[in-house]
């Protein structure tokens, strides 16, 4: 397979300075490793949202302390906050685009949901998917035109048709995710009414929960009872909403565990426990590892 040339112009940047304000980035995958190696090979987390395109490559990408494998076309969607990092490997393919939440959501409308808490926030669901080569190419076009975009000094419109690209590659991928779980029987994300209420169950579990919220609480948020509520959860994921709530928590347990300074109490009390010896117990419990215990392990 003939080798892709490497695009001399690889790397752009819009609003790179101005935390406050959208951003956006986009970066040659194996050159952004080569150059970055020594960080991104390491547990780290972003303030900011990445789409990882492997067009060629096999190897392993590590979301949130589980091992995925990378191949061709694999395309990983991590969002703000979730601890990731490569392999040893720079030899990849692809490209590798950044972005904040200000750059993505302008609207409150069904779509800009959809593709923050489902393509990026569902921790229910592989963070990773296969394109196939059908829409590859029409991938590779929104690319081209960001890439135009960005070269393009101060002109009228820039910004917003960068991220009528970006969302138009995510609906293309959400797509053929659409596609590929249609054609599963038991695949619990095919997008309808239940899927969109599920969606929003998770969002509100990551809104809330550090303030001890009970699932009736949480099902008055959504405006339907506490059966319904476990109705859904069960049917679309075989677990009670009280275990996704204490997931929700001992996921973030870890990543403060692995990228904060703060002492375990500490942890405890910023996650709502009062009592620190109860946490211990708690993460415990659902970890399989006291606090401590995890913290030398993963560091």
């Amino acid at each position: 397979m003939a080798k892709e040339k490497p695009n001399p112009i690889h790397e752009y940047h819009l609003n790179r300075h101005q935390p406050d304000k959208p951003q956006f980035a986009i970066h040659d995958l194996s050159q952004y490793l080569n150059k970055h190696q020594s960080d991104t090979t390491k547990p780290h987390i972003h303030s900011y949202y990445q789409i990882i395109w492997f067009k060629r490559g096999a190897g392993k990408h590590f979301v949130d302390f589980k091992e995925y494998d990378v191949f061709d076309n694999a395309i990983f969607f991590i969002s703000k906050n979730q601890v990731h990092y490569f392999d040893q490997k720079t030899d990849y393919a692809g490209i590798l685009i950044h972005f904040n939440e200000a750059f993505l959501v302008q609207k409150d409308n069904e779509v800009d949901f959809f593709l923050k808490y489902n393509l990026f926030n569902n921790p229910y669901q592989l963070p990773s998917c296969c394109i196939s080569q059908g829409i590859g190419h029409q991938l590779d076009e929104y690319i081209v035109q960001i890439k135009r975009e960005l070269q393009n000094e101060a002109e009228f419109g820039k910004e917003e048709l960068i991220r009528v690209y970006l969302k138009a590659f995510l609906i293309q991928v959400q797509r053929r995710k659409n596609d590929v779980e249609k054609r599963v029987a038991d695949a619990p994300f095919i997008v309808d009414d239940k899927k969109v209420q599920l969606i929003r169950f998770v969002n509100l579990i990551d809104e809330n929960y550090t303030t001890g919220l009970t699932v009736a609480e949480y099902a008055q948020l959504l405006h339907i009872s506490s059966r319904t509520l476990s109705d859904l959860t069960n049917q679309t994921l075989g677990k009670t909403p009280s275990q996704m709530i204490q997931e929700r928590l001992i996921l973030e347990s870890q990543r403060l565990l692995l990228h904060s300074n703060l002492n375990i109490n500490q942890i405890g009390y910023r996650l709502g426990f009062d009592d620190p010896s109860y946490f211990v117990k708690y993460f415990k419990k659902h970890a399989k590892l006291s606090p401590s215990e995890f913290r030398k392990a993963v560091s």
